[in-house]
């Protein structure tokens, strides 16, 4: 992997709408799509929710409650031993962002190669503090957040000696391209001194090239079978042949890129030769 090669992740999320076949279909899409690493939500659903906001009504396909449909899109051990096997088999990496400390744990059971800090629990300090204690490298999105927020953040993982790398984030779904505001990479990148990121919202797929472009390390971007399908992120994804153009056009970016230094090309020679002044 070159120094511009961007690790992309496919946020599967809770796309897949509580059914492990749709799950392992979005992941052979993220892997046939040429991505590095697929990532799923894991959340305990007592202890992120209160009760109060579980008895609100909502109409879902698995009921008339917050419950029920929360439930409805939770996975459990059986079928995170699925996705794990099938990612082994496929040969890509994955992880979940876990939503409350007990859900890490369960996450860490697979030994996943990487964390990931959804934007909503960058200010829950008990839950980064163990997060970081992993000492495992970890994404970091930062929507919905300050500066302030980020320092707190960092601190944290800094004093931990845990490896982190900053997600630039807009928490709106989808997210308007004039909202994206991609320069704050730049502005992370100079604050911290680490990599950053970009986790996208955005409908299309220009503000992720204009962050590849950027040179952003990390891609992170939710994908879908079906813009159409029920779910609140599914709007915000990419349908499998967005999400393929969008890798492909962001490898060629890279490509563009190069690496920086600057050098005399073998097929320059014969016209500098041709053309130069020399001395």
């Amino acid at each position: 992997m070159s120094d511009t090669n961007a690790f992309i992740i496919a946020e599967v999320g809770i796309n897949h709408n509580g059914d492990i076949k749709i799950a392992k279909k979005l992941i052979d899409i993220a892997h046939s799509s040429g991505c590095d690493a697929v990532k799923f939500q894991k959340r305990t659903i007592n202890t992120v929710y209160s009760e109060d906001v579980l008895d609100c009504p909502r109409e879902s396909p698995w009921g008339t409650t917050q419950r029920q449909q929360k439930e409805g899109l939770e996975f459990g051990k059986e079928e995170y031993d699925i996705i794990d096997e099938h990612c082994r088999e496929l040969g890509i990496k994955w992880t979940s962002s876990a939503w409350d400390i007990e859900s890490l744990y369960f996450i860490n059971n697979y030994n996943v190669p990487f964390h990931k800090v959804a934007s909503a629990m960058l200010t829950h300090t008990e839950f980064l503090n163990e997060v970081a204690k992993c000492r495992k490298h970890t994404y970091i999105s930062t929507g919905l957040s300050t500066m302030e927020h980020v320092d707190a953040a960092v601190e944290i993982f800094k004093n931990n000696d845990c490896p982190f790398t900053l997600l630039h984030c807009v928490s709106t779904y989808p997210t308007k391209e004039e909202d994206s505001n991609l320069l704050t990479i730049k502005s992370l990148e100079e604050k911290y001194g680490c990599g950053v990121g970009y986790s996208g919202h955005e409908s299309g797929g220009l503000p992720t090239l204009v962050a590849a472009a950027l040179g952003a390390p990390v891609i992170e971007r939710h994908i879908t079978l079906d813009k159409e399908m029920y779910g609140s992120d599914q709007s915000a994804s990419l349908n499998p042949k967005e999400l393929k153009e969008l890798v492909s056009t962001i490898r060629q970016v890279q490509k563009i890129l190069g690496n920086g230094k600057k050098s005399l090309l073998d097929d320059e020679i014969p016209i500098a030769n041709k053309l130069r002044y020399w001395e």
